[in-house]
């Protein structure tokens, strides 16, 4: 199975706030964003431009798409590409939804990122209007 990812466009910042705070307007922006709240923690992907200077969060991400629906029976998907960058000491952040998995790497490693996925046998290629950083 090969696997095909899509470099979306913009830098993406990981945001932690308190666990019961309301989810902020400006998580919203955006084409992409995750929101998780645990007990622990409101977790926020979005926008880096979005995330206020005063809110604790991991800026420089880049995200790329895994192309799919993959179905939830499917095995090893993650653990295929997430093996492929630890090989390399890439740090990965990785979402998951319903259809499919979003890998996000510091925009310093993505070059590093995109010849390591490329291989191991996946497809990579660049959304439209992609800002390489």
């Amino acid at each position: 199975m090969t696997l095909r990812f899509r470099l979306l466009g913009g830098t993406f910042a990981v945001a932690r706030l308190d666990p019961s705070a309301a989810v902020p307007e400006w998580s919203t922006c955006g084409a992409f964003t995750n929101v998780t709240r645990t007990a622990e923690e409101l977790s926020i992907v979005c926008d880096d431009d979005a995330v206020p200077d005063d809110v604790r969060a991991e800026r420089g991400w880049r995200a790329l798409q895994l192309e799919g629906p993959i179905a939830f029976e499917t095995t090893g998907v993650a653990a295929r590409f997430t093996s492929a960058l630890a090989a390399r000491a890439i740090s990965v952040f990785v979402i998951s939804t319903f259809d499919t998995d979003y890998l996000l790497v510091k925009a310093t490693a993505l070059d590093a990122a995109i010849a390591a996925l490329r291989d191991d046998g996946c497809e990579v290629t660049d959304a439209p209007h992609a800002v390489r950083q």
